[in-house]
């Protein structure tokens, strides 16, 4: 199978406060072989936030998207309620 994105859609509770520990992230998103990352906000909602990450895998991305280092980064982060967490394959 191709490459792989996972997009995930999460409210936060503080834009800033959750980039910063999206930033601190860089290394666990290289070690599952992230090989590209965008962050969007709704225009009318900061705290309304969007990722893209790509993988060269289905199954890298999967591991990061089951990973404990992403959970445990969520609940630092301040995420309010349950991320929704989609990944797609390359047609």
């Amino acid at each position: 199978m191709g490459t792989a994105t996972m997009i995930a859609r999460h409210q936060v509770q503080d834009y800033s406060a959750w980039r910063a520990v999206y930033d601190s992230l860089e290394d666990v998103r290289q070690s599952y072989s992230c090989t590209g990352a965008e962050v969007m906000t709704d225009p009318g909602n900061k705290n309304d936030v969007f990722v893209i990450h790509r993988f060269p895998t289905v199954e890298a991305a999967q591991a990061f998207a089951g990973s404990s280092e992403l959970k445990e980064a969520m609940g630092r982060a301040g995420i309010a309620g349950a991320p929704r967490i989609e990944i797609a394959a390359e047609a």
